[in-house]
């Protein structure tokens, strides 16, 4: 059969109806909100430090929460995943309380420009930063892309090409990035938010009553939640390297904190990351782990195809069509939020640093947009053969987070370190770390990146001491 006849007519003119309705509501919302800012850079980057706390909320809550965590999570087909956002909310509360004092106080726009600061050094800004834009190219933005587009060709039913969904995905968010910045993307989030997240509850909901809410027969291992030694979280990681994941992430990941950033105050910056916490605490965990235990009871072990199949399995078809716009929504709010931060990185930290101190904001923002959409349009196929995306993600991210967060570490809690011997820190650890990854896997990787920040760390200060000559003081995290 003609997979464009096996389209349901019904589900896919919901789709476009809804796709284009969420769009045109961004619009209207941005057009009516009064520019705030006099300069270019944060009107586009940072929103005209105009968000309250809701948007900020969810902002934070639709960037991390997308394909790749509905797709990835729910394809393991095992509660043992829900780790991760259990352990996200500690995240949050960190970011809410020690590091966006930090941020506000010292005025940054970008969380590398504190690092700037604390060193007193242009390359260790930029250095971070080029980092940070090689996990967002690299991994996230195409990983995204092929998430988004895994989901939509398992719930449509179609053997199409990846590709044939991922590049209009990439081009519609880049749009959003392209002509409304940062205020696009949050109005966004928040207007998609209540939609995904209602419907995500109901699949869970949904796909309950399809087993009689008769979880028997299910391995054991797949609804457990203390993971043995060969699970993809065992127990014991939890004690380790879970905690320094997730203050990484939450805490110093531009995408993330450039919404508490764009904030009008610190308080309603604060009070948003703890609604994003508490959001994360009692829906996200159920909407990422049920479905795909239930697909595992109705399909078998079909991997990342778990939740587009369950999708399409419990919804009908007018409703599927809704959700469907509704993680299309999620896909590019998340993409296009990543697109921004990145384009955010590369203006400030290395443009202005080192070609043009002013330059055409607008002109810039499309240029290295559509550079950073084609190269991850380049990377989608990449990710088609991974076993676990959500595993491979985590994996791949590892060679820069534990190495980007020990400059962090060392630069806020010791004194007299030169920016020299950060450096060497961050990319000592990613050479160890990535010697785990390909050479020699002793334990488990989340282990593996305690042992890769702890590394990093004492190179670090060593460096300091023995060839800057510099005796590092410790005087804890700044007030």
């Amino acid at each position: 059969m003609n997979n464009a006849l096996a389209l349901d007519p019904l589900q896919v003119g919901i789709f476009a109806a809804l796709t284009l309705a969420i769009g045109a509501l961004t619009w209207w919302r941005v057009s009516a909100m009064k520019k705030t800012a006099t300069d270019d850079e944060s009107e586009y980057f940072l929103a005209g430090r105009s968000l309250g706390w809701i948007l900020v909320a969810g902002s934070i809550t639709l960037t991390n929460l997308s394909t790749d965590q509905l797709v990835g999570m729910n394809g393991n087909q095992m509660a043992l995943l829900a780790w991760w956002e259990l352990a996200a909310v500690a995240g949050l509360i960190i970011l809410a309380f020690v590091f966006l004092p930090i941020y506000y106080k010292n005025n940054c726009r970008t969380t590398t420009e504190l690092l700037g600061q604390r060193y007193n050094d242009k390359n260790i800004r930029a250095l971070i930063a080029a980092l940070f834009l090689a996990g967002n190219i690299i991994v996230f933005l195409p990983v995204m892309l092929y998430t988004g587009s895994l989901f939509l060709k398992s719930m449509f039913g179609v053997d199409w090409p990846i590709l044939a969904f991922a590049i209009p995905l990439a081009l519609i968010g880049s749009a959003y990035a392209i002509f409304g910045g940062l205020r696009a993307v949050a109005v966004s989030d928040a207007i998609s938010g209540v939609g995904v997240l209602g419907v995500a509850v109901l699949v869970v909901i949904l796909a309950l009553m399809a087993i009689d809410f008769d979880l028997s027969g299910i391995p054991a291992e797949r609804l457990t939640m203390i993971g043995d030694s060969d699970s993809p979280i065992p127990w014991h990681t939890l004690l380790t390297g879970m905690i320094f994941i997730q203050i990484f992430y939450w805490s110093t990941n531009q995408t993330i904190t450039q919404r508490a950033m764009a904030a009008k105050s610190l308080r309603e910056a604060q009070k948003g990351v703890l609604a994003a916490a508490g959001i994360r605490l009692l829906i996200v965990p159920a909407i990422v782990v049920i479905p795909g235990i239930v697909a595992f009871k109705l399909f078998g072990d079909v991997g990342d195809a778990a939740y587009g199949q369950i999708v399409g399995a419990v919804l009908p078809p007018w409703l599927s069509g809704a959700f469907a716009a509704m993680i299309a929504a999620a896909v590019l709010t998340s993409f296009n939020s990543v697109l921004n931060s990145s384009t955010t990185l590369y203006v400030l930290d290395v443009h202005e640093t080192y070609f043009d101190s002013t330059p055409n904001v607008g002109r810039m923002n499309l240029v290295i947009t559509l550079i950073f959409v084609g190269l991850a349009i380049l990377l989608v196929p990449v990710y088609q053969s991974a076993e676990s995306i959500i595993n491979l993600v985590q994996q791949l991210f590892g060679l820069l987070s534990m190495p980007i967060l020990s400059a962090f570490i060392v630069g806020l809690v010791f004194r007299n370190v030169g920016a020299g011997a950060a450096m060497t820190g961050v990319l000592s650890g990613t050479v160890i770390y990535a010697g785990f990854t390909f050479l020699w896997t002793p334990l488990h990787y989340i282990h593996l990146m305690l042992i890769t920040l702890m590394a990093s760390i004492t190179i670090s200060l060593i460096y300091n001491r023995l060839i800057l000559g510099n005796r590092a003081e410790f005087v804890g995290l700044p007030r």
